[in-house]
């Protein structure tokens, strides 16, 4: 309780703490459009459950790793060496889960842009499969996600205390995002494309530091908006020669 009560009365940790919640934050988004992506491939009875569980899921492995923080940080220990760079089970636990994303992004836009796309297993005859599968794939991304953002948050400070108020609000956050993400998600089928890309690039950049070669964040989120604001400009385009269209259909009747 003094120890709560010292954090409490230090700047310093008031400080960290909002670093820490906007770090966790952050992070939590390529968390948040895999979840979003991969439930709205789920029948719409099963979505809101399966986000649910996927970011409930989430916390769980956060939290827990919060408590086993002496090993999570012997996690960045190298366990060989290769290529003159020593892997680590964190290097090799981004590599899995790059390398899972890339693959996942890569099945979902070749699906997208099929002519003809076959059953899937997120397709109606196969509901309790598509949803199992959606939760361990959920599971996996979940578990890599959870220990790149446990390490940064044990990297920014040592005090427990504000790292779990960190976490429990940025899941927070996803929770009260995920449905409205979804929701927009599907109603503009143009951001699937872009989404999916996030994904791929995100997934690259997992390999890439997995071996070594950091991409610094800002870099990556820069790009990620930027890609955004033209796509936002592109709906808005869109839009608007709607709008232009229907303007014109009815002076046409009317005249």
């Amino acid at each position: 309780m003094d120890d709560l009560l010292h954090l409490a009365a230090d700047p310093t940790a008031w400080a960290a703490l909002a670093t820490l919640i906007v770090m966790e934050v952050v992070l939590g988004i390529d968390n948040l459009i895999f979840i979003s992506i991969l439930t709205n491939r789920l029948p719409e009875a099963h979505r809101a459950k399966a986000r649910r569980i996927g970011i409930g899921l989430a916390l769980i492995m956060r939290i827990g790793l919060l408590g086993t923080i002496a090993w999570i940080v012997q996690l960045t220990n190298p366990l060989f060496e290769l290529f003159g760079h020593g892997f680590s089970w964190r290097d090799l636990i981004l590599i899995a889960g790059g390398l899972f994303l890339v693959w996942k992004a890569t099945r979902e836009i070749h699906h997208t842009v099929e002519p003809v796309p076959g059953d899937s297993m997120f397709s109606k005859k196969a509901a309790s499969i598509g949803f199992s599968a959606a939760i361990v794939q959920i599971l996996m991304l979940d578990l890599v996600f959870s220990v790149d953002s446990i390490i940064t948050a044990v990297g920014m400070t040592d005090d427990v205390p504000i790292m779990v108020i960190a976490v429990l609000v940025a899941v927070a956050v996803m929770m009260l995002a995920v449905n409205p993400l979804s929701a927009f998600i599907q109603a503009n089928p143009s951001i699937v494309m872009l989404a999916l890309g996030f994904l791929l690039m995100i997934g690259m950049v997992l390999i890439a530091d997995g071996f070594g070669v950091h991409v610094p964040k800002g870099y990556i989120y820069a790009a990620m908006s930027f890609s955004a604001l033209i796509e936002g400009l592109n709906m808005l385009s869109r839009r608007a020669r709607k709008r232009r269209e229907e303007i014109r259909r009815a002076l046409d009747e009317v005249s």
